[in-house]
C-alpha cells in the first residue's frame, strides 16, 4: 500500500454537496458524527495507508491489533470515501431512526471490529485452503465491509422492495449476494473477504447469536426497536394482571373495573356457586 492517493477532491465535494441536499438538521447524530470522522480521518490520517489496513500478516502475525479500528475509517481517495459515505448517508438515516441512536452507534462499534476479524480469518482460510500466501499480505482499508453489514441489517428491518443491480431486478433480500460478485467484477482492487465479512457479520446480527450478545454486553440496553415490538405484542394480547413482570422493567397497575365489569364477576361468581 502507498500513501493516500491525491486527487482533485471531486468526490469529497459531491459528498457535502449530498449532505447539504439532505439537511445536516435531517440527518441523526450518530450517522452525523460517523461521517464526520470518515472525512476528517481522510483529510488527516493518522497514518499512511500501509499503516493502517488489515491484513493476516499485520494484524495475526505481527499482532498490530490497532489497525482493527483504524482501517475502517481511511480511504484510499475521494471516490473511495464518496461512494461509502454516501451509501452509509442512506443506510444510517434509516436504521438509526429505526433502531435509536444509541444501539446504532453500539452497532457500528462493535461491527467496524468485528468485520476486521472476520476479514483476516477469511483471507486466512483462503490462503491455507487454495494454498495462495498471498493472500496473507492482501491488504485492506475503507468502510465498505460495514456498509454491507448495514445492508443486511437494513433489509432485515425494512423488508421487502426490490433492487436494479447491473440490469438485473432481483430482490432486496438477496441484493447484497449479487452486489459482492459485482463489485468485484467491476472492480477488481476491492477487497471481496471484506466486503464477505460484511455480510457474515450482518447475518451473525439478524440470525445468529450477536445479537444477544450484544444485548448481554449493553447491560440489558434494548433498541427502539425491540421496545417497539414488545410493546406491539403487549398492546395486541391479553392482558392479566399479576405479578409478572411487564416490559421496560416495570409492572403496570390494574386498570379499575367498571361497574359493568363489576356486575359481570358478581354474577360469574353465583354462576359458579
Amino acid at each position: 500500500m502507498h500513501r493516500r492517493q491525491k486527487g482533485s477532491n471531486i468526490g469529497l465535494l459531491l459528498l457535502l454537496s449530498q449532505i447539504y441536499q439532505v439537511g445536516v438538521s435531517n440527518i441523526p447524530p450518530v450517522t452525523l458524527a460517523t461521517l464526520a470522522a470518515n472525512v476528517f480521518f481522510f483529510l488527516q490520517p493518522l497514518k499512511r495507508l500501509d499503516k493502517t489496513c488489515i491484513s493476516v500478516t499485520e494484524c495475526l502475525y505481527r499482532r498490530d491489533w490497532h489497525r482493527l479500528y483504524l482501517s475502517p475509517f481511511h480511504h484510499v481517495d475521494d471516490w473511495h470515501l464518496y461512494f461509502n459515505m454516501a451509501s452509509l448517508l442512506w443506510k444510517g438515516i434509516k436504521l438509526e431512526r429505526r433502531l435509536g441512536s444509541f444501539w446504532f452507534g453500539y452497532i457500528i462499534t462493535i461491527f467496524s471490529l468485528l468485520i476486521g476479524v472476520v476479514y483476516v480469518l477469511l483471507e486466512l482460510a483462503l490462503a491455507e485452503l487454495l494454498d495462495v500466501p498471498s493472500y496473507k499480505q492482501s491488504c485492506a482499508v475503507g468502510f465498505s465491509g460495514v456498509l454491507f453489514a448495514l445492508k443486511v441489517l437494513n433489509n432485515y428491518y425494512h423488508p421487502g422492495g426490490s433492487s436494479n443491480v447491473m440490469g438485473f431486478i432481483i430482490s432486496n433480500k438477496y441484493a447484497c449476494w449479487l452486489e459482492l460478485v459485482a463489485i468485484h467484477l467491476l472492480n477488481p482492487r476491492t477487497s471481496f473477504a471484506g466486503h464477505l465479512a460484511g455480510i457474515i457479520v450482518g447475518l451473525m446480527y439478524t440470525m445468529g447469536p450477536l445479537k444477544m450478545l450484544m444485548k448481554a454486553c449493553s447491560g440489558g440496553f434494548r433498541s427502539q426497536t425491540d421496545f417497539s415490538e414488545q410493546r406491539n405484542r403487549y398492546n395486541s394480547g391479553p392482558r392479566h394482571y399479576s405479578n409478572e413482570r411487564r416490559p421496560y422493567g416495570f409492572w403496570l397497575p390494574p386498570e379499575e373495573p367498571s361497574v359493568e365489569e363489576l356486575r359481570r364477576q358478581r354474577l360469574n361468581r353465583f354462576e359458579r356457586w
